[in-house]
């Protein structure tokens, strides 16, 4: 309706400022020239001002049209769990969780004394965000800490499970952790065409890697679902959600996962 409102608004202004060119042509008086002058180009400023606003009533009613379309995509959480803000808004930071991780890759010394376990989402830009700090505290630890990743892809990521996959074909060439890396600088840039391209970019066998990818489908698969089916028993209520030997923590930068490993060597040697 604005928009139209607008249209409407500009339309007469032009022929305002058509009607006033030629009562110009028509004056001989100098004086009644230059004010006619200064009235249209003031009507064409206005002009300008109403198309410009005119845009951006068009970019908000997209943003609006967007806005809609995610609240229709949002799942509300069931009657039980909304009676219970409280139990959905604290995090237990004290309990030890026992995490399996057998069929996972270790990156690090695998009889390091502190063991980083995260769930990871591969498109969730946090799990981008939050993966420098960890890798950071594994140079600084390389006796001392090891780290794991389970993969939690989110349903709304449509391609965080197929990337999970490519890193496990990756790792059949023994370049898991190199696709990981890759994998989560690229997370909102990823699809198969881009699997391939990082393929090709750590110098893997390409048609190996495509193979792998796809014919050992059934078996990612069962190790996503493992992952997924662990996170919900440990309490991983989004991505990333970090565990130190067990225990979540809210640590999310170099320093404060620096404190936490500190601790635990201390503890240990006492």
């Amino acid at each position: 309706m604005e928009k139209r409102v607008l249209t409407l608004l500009i339309v007469v202004l032009a022929g305002i400022i058509v009607g006033v060119a030629v009562a110009v042509q028509r004056t001989t008086k100098p004086v009644l020239v230059m004010q006619l002058n200064e009235i249209i180009r003031s009507l064409k400023t206005v002009e300008k001002d109403l198309s410009n606003m005119d845009k951006r009533l068009a970019t908000m009613e997209t943003q609006s049209h967007e806005a809609v379309r995610a609240l229709k995509n949002f799942q509300a959480p069931s009657p039980k769990v909304a009676q219970q803000p409280s139990a959905v808004l604290s995090e237990d930071y004290s309990k030890i969780h026992t995490i399996d991780i057998a069929h996972s890759p270790i990156r690090g010394n695998p009889r390091a004394p502190v063991t980083v376990v995260e769930f990871l989402d591969f498109q969730c830009p946090f799990c981008q965000r939050f993966h420098p700090p960890v890798q950071q505290a594994l140079k600084a630890y390389p006796q001392e800490v090891n780290y794991v990743l389970k993969n939690f892809p989110l349903s709304f990521h449509p391609q965080a499970r197929p990337a999970a996959k490519a890193a496990f074909a990756a790792g059949e060439q023994g370049k898991y952790w190199e696709m990981t890396d890759l994998l989560l600088q690229n997370a909102a840039n990823l699809s198969e065409e881009k699997f391939k391209e990082l393929a090709q970019q750590l110098k893997l066998n390409v048609n190996k890697f495509l193979k792998d990818y796809k014919e050992k489908d059934a078996k990612w698969e069962e190790l996503i679902n493992k992952d997924i089916s662990l996170g919900g028993q440990v309490d991983v209520r989004g991505t990333p959600t970090f565990y130190i030997n067990g225990r979540k923590t809210s640590a999310r930068d170099f320093n404060a996962f620096k404190t936490e490993i500190d601790k635990i060597l201390n503890e240990k040697k006492n």
